[in-house]
């Protein structure tokens, strides 16, 4: 495995990262459906939430600076109690600016109200997906949801910061008998401050990975926050690596918690660290 400097080095990012803020990438793809495993190219998308301090607009632009054309829409962008007009005026806006929304999330459902908005939400919008965190006893009611409407799910994994699905593989063990769009968003860095690692949790539930949050974390515990990638502890050498070798279809969405004032910087560090190391692996 690379040292840091050693990668920096060889890729060049510290020039990617900077030319990130002016370029276009060729990576954006057609949503693949989630129960489809056909080998594609790496598809690179951001979750909103990194922007969450942006109005609409600007998260749409500063997503354009990065050279990204998918997104997942936090609540903070695009109410879920949004009327359908406006919901679907947002998504004309996304369209306009060249973004695919391909999801929503994380959306907490707690009750059966809150299950029924999302699905409304989504289909509205016409997202193929709903990253969620619903309520365990929730579960039958969301399937039957996702029968009914085609939207899929994505569990979001929170690591050791609430108790509802702290890894992926306790939401894995709950969906893996349930309908084949009952999946998993892997957040592989709350995976790592549980301790576990991310690779090896990714290859036991890569079935049912729909999405991937991507980020470093600083440390392997509960005190572990994110951190621009490559500068933390996760082995996203050897993560990368398993998802070119697992012919993963769906995509590595970016979700940078940190600097959420000014979070562009860390966020064109972060991708094109990720770019580069794709390029070095041969993806």
């Amino acid at each position: 495995m690379h040292t840091r400097r050693d990668f920096l080095k060889t890729a060049g990012l510290g020039l990617a990262a900077g030319s990130l803020l002016s370029s276009s990438s060729g990576h954006a793809q057609s949503a693949p459906d989630p129960t489809n495993a056909a080998p594609a190219a790496i598809t690179l998308g951001v979750a909103s939430y990194s922007l969450r301090k942006f109005k609409v607009d600007q998260a749409l632009a500063m997503t354009q600076r990065l050279g990204i054309s998918r997104m997942t829409f936090k609540d903070a962008h695009l109410s879920l109690k949004a009327p359908d007009e406006q919901i679907k005026q947002t998504m004309a806006l996304a369209r306009e600016k060249g973004i695919e929304v391909y999801a929503c999330g994380t959306v907490y459902m707690k009750t059966e109200a809150d299950v029924d908005e999302a699905f409304r939400y989504a289909k509205t919008a016409g997202m193929q997906m709903i990253v969620g965190a619903p309520n365990v006893a929730l579960l039958p009611l969301v399937e039957k949801r996702v029968k009914e409407s085609g939207v899929a799910l994505a569990i979001h994994n929170h690591g050791p910061d609430n108790p509802l699905y702290p890894s992926p593989l306790d939401a894995f063990a709950l969906i893996k008998n349930m309908d084949a769009r009952m999946g998993l968003c892997m957040d592989i860095g709350h995976t790592q401050r549980l301790g576990q690692s991310p690779v090896a949790v990714f290859q036991e539930t890569f079935d049912r990975v729909f999405d991937v949050h991507i980020k470093d974390v600083s440390g392997s515990n509960k005190a572990g926050k994110t951190c621009e990638i490559g500068r933390g502890v996760i082995d996203m050498a050897g993560f990368l690596k398993t998802v070119i070798a697992k012919k993963y279809a769906h995509t590595l969405s970016f979700e940078f918690e940190k600097d959420d004032n000014d979070p562009l910087p860390g966020m064109a560090e972060s991708v094109g660290y990720v770019r580069g190391m794709l390029k070095l692996l041969g993806a």
